[in-house]
């Protein structure tokens, strides 16, 4: 079952569902270029080149858009659209668009005017900040003339611009302009190429006013301005095809089909890939969905490189798009499925690889800030998914090269983590559980704070931490036995925490509490995080309570595409998403949706029912959601509350990796004939 990303004027011409789904394109480098399929600029991180100036963040946005206009005989037809900050609609293009499709990650839009049919497409370079935009005349009774105005700015993604006052410096170049746009900015440049004469002409005139209807929707400054630097002139015959590129090289090629050939060539070596990471009856074409090679490609637009002074080709993961850049936490966790279950093994063991040189005092950083500043540690949770990462990574290779580097890594983790680390965090001697918290900082993945106000402090033992914590202390026995080393150590604190964490059991409720020994004692809202007790490997929980705890999520927090981050019957549930900034952050774990936890949730059922057409049936509803937000990705969360509607980043690294992670470890097992209750159990094929 998949979701068609192929439409028509039933979707094209309805306005309102045309600019709320969103393209997405990126260079393997943190770069991107984005947009609406009906052609708005609604938020201010859309754009045709926003490129990451200090790779993999510095994103700066530095092409904002080309406006087109075709002609015809004396006669003109724009084919842009944009809304203005009097909510007008001028020009209005997307009455032209017959057709959008994805062509692997490519967008693809035709227009069609009377006879006249073209085609355009947008594209990266892999590895590079080029983006490519051609168009292509598919039918005419003759030439057809085409006006580009390219719009560009210069200013931080996260940001807006007013551009009154503002010059820039506008150079001419061979079949384009330089822009420079502020004294000792990066240059860029904008060419075109086509098979026929091209004109490209400097301009400096700025348009003032763009709504970014996205924006207003989260509260934030809803206006922009972007200066028109060029206007690119070009006659197409039927079948010719003018390029623009749009880089922060000196010289970019500008042949628009070598440079396509490119991008098709990568995306099939990641579906060859692929092929070996499916268990063998699937290896044939046509056995795996179209909505899961989706995902393949998806996949790998998270994974980008962080060249250090140390290691040049360090490797790592952007957590969501637009917004994010790479975080510790998420990157652990989508590190199995983006590179492990997508056959990219080598990619793997470099982001492992690049991470270990931030481990400082047993921890792996949250996040790295934007500007450049050090690496925040404020995560009690990142290094333990480092562990599972390399316990994944080292099930899937047997690389006795990297276990044995990175070992020593692992025993300083535990170590730290036994004797006390930032924030609080450390072993309670009591019972052998994690315990983390301090007044101010948020450290779980439900980590919303406004100013100082953390909105799910979770100070005390969350249930999560601590299922990761003797998760950790077992794999390392068995790593240790995998070396040759002493395992019975690790495996007597883990049988200690185990026989703790039966401390997190609330019988009255037939689940885990989400917190102990918190300062109000234990919390026994019914929260997601419990589900990881049951789907990861190792589980400090009897088969019985692993079934009760898959039956009260199933009942409560499951929806189409995850789980509920609280249940609708606490008070503090909303199950709507959205408002400014405030009212979201205090909403994030309320309630919503997260696509994330839809593939643990459904190895945790699988685990206890046995039952694999269940569980991909679980994660079918995301082969839908491909083409309804997010084009060709999936979204970082939902409302809470029927019909579960997107919102957040369109494309999370962690949605993604989880959903395909969990869709080839069901497709990995077999059901075995019927036992006497009616139930399979699961084994490898």
């Amino acid at each position: 079952m998949s979701a068609s990303l192929d439409w028509g004027r039933e979707v094209l011409g309805v306005l309102p569902v045309a600019e709320a789904r969103e393209w997405l394109v990126t260079n393997g480098l943190g770069g991107y270029a984005s947009g609406t399929v009906a052609g708005l600029l609604t938020r201010r991180y859309h754009g045709l080149l926003v490129a990451p100036l200090a790779p993999p963040l510095g994103r700066t946005l530095l092409v904002a858009k080309l406006e087109e206009t075709l002609e015809r005989d004396g006669e003109t037809r724009p084919l842009g659209m944009n809304r203005w900050a009097d909510r007008t609609l001028a020009p209005e293009g997307y009455r032209d668009l017959e057709r959008f499709r994805l062509d692997g990650t490519t967008p693809v839009w035709t227009y069609a005017w009377g006879e006249v049919q073209l085609e355009k497409r947008i594209f990266m370079d892999p590895a590079a900040n080029t983006t490519y935009v051609t168009y292509r005349l598919l039918r005419g009774a003759g030439p057809v003339g085409l006006e580009l105005r390219a719009l560009a700015n210069y200013r931080d993604y996260h940001a807006t611009t007013r551009g009154s006052g503002w010059s820039m410096d506008i150079a001419p170049v061979p079949g384009g302009v330089r822009v420079t746009a502020l004294e000792g900015a990066r240059p860029f440049v904008i060419l075109a190429a086509g098979p026929g004469p091209v004109d490209v002409a400097p301009a400096h005139s700025w348009y003032h006013g763009f709504h970014l209807a996205r924006e207003e929707e989260r509260g934030l400054d809803a206006l922009d301005d972007h200066l028109h630097v060029a206007t690119i002139r070009a006659t197409l015959e039927p079948g010719r095809t003018l390029t623009v590129a749009c880089s922060t090289d000196v010289a970019p090629a500008t042949d628009g089909l070598a440079a396509a050939g490119r991008r098709r060539r990568h995306e099939a070596e990641l579906l060859t890939a692929f092929r070996p990471a499916l268990p063998a009856p699937l290896r044939a074409p046509g056995r795996v969905p179209a909505w899961v090679e989706q995902l393949v490609l998806a996949a790998d637009q998270f994974v980008v490189r962080r060249p250090l002074a140390a290691d040049p080709g360090g490797m790592t993961v952007i957590a969501g798009y637009h917004w994010f850049g790479d975080w510790g936490r998420d990157t652990m966790i989508a590190l199995p499925g983006l590179a492990l279950s997508t056959g990219r093994h080598d990619v793997a063991r470099r982001i492992l690889q690049t991470f270990a040189r931030f481990v400082d005092r047993g921890m792996l950083p949250n996040r790295f800030p934007d500007a450049g500043e050090p690496p925040e540690y404020n995560t009690v949770d990142a290094t333990l998914w480092y562990v599972e990462a390399i316990r994944q990574y080292d099930a899937a290779t047997e690389d006795d090269g990297l276990l044995k580097d990175l070992f020593p890594v692992l025993e300083e983790i535990v170590r730290w983590h036994r004797q006390g680390t930032r924030y609080g965090i450390g072993e309670d001697p009591a019972d052998g559980l994690l315990r983390a918290g301090v007044p101010g900082v948020q450290l779980t993945w439900m980590d919303a704070r406004i100013g100082d106000w953390v909105v799910t402090p979770r100070t005390g033992k969350a249930v999560e931490i601590n299922a990761l914590w003797y998760n950790a202390l077992r794999t390392l026995g068995a790593l240790a036995r995998r070396l040759g080393r002493d395992a019975e150590a690790w495996e007597a604190l883990a049988e200690r925490v185990r026989v703790g964490f039966g401390r997190f059991w609330h019988e009255a409720g037939g689940y885990c509490y989400d917190v102990i020994d918190g300062p109000d004692g234990a919390d026994a809202a019914l929260r997601p995080n419990q589900i990881l007790a049951v789907s990861l490997p190792e589980s400090p929980l009897s088969p019985e309570r692993q079934r009760r705890v898959v039956a009260a999520c199933a009942r409560h927090l499951l929806a189409s595409y995850g789980l509920r981050s609280l249940a609708p019957g606490d008070p503090r549930y909303q199950g709507r998403y959205g408002g400014g900034p405030r009212e979201r952050d205090a909403g994030y774990h309320q309630g919503p949706v997260w696509g994330w936890l839809l593939g643990p949730f459904a190895l945790a059922h699988l685990r206890v029912h046995g039952d694999p057409a269940a569980a991909h049936a679980f994660l079918e509803p995301m082969g839908q959601h491909l083409a309804d937000y997010g084009v060709g990705s999936l979204a970082e969360l939902f409302d809470g509350d029927p019909p579960f509607t997107p919102r957040g980043c369109i494309a999370q690294a962690w949605s993604v990796a989880e959903t395909l992670r969990a869709w080839l470890a069901v497709a990995a097992v077999e059901p075995a004939p019927a036992g006497p209750a009616g139930r399979r159990a699961p084994r490898p094929a």
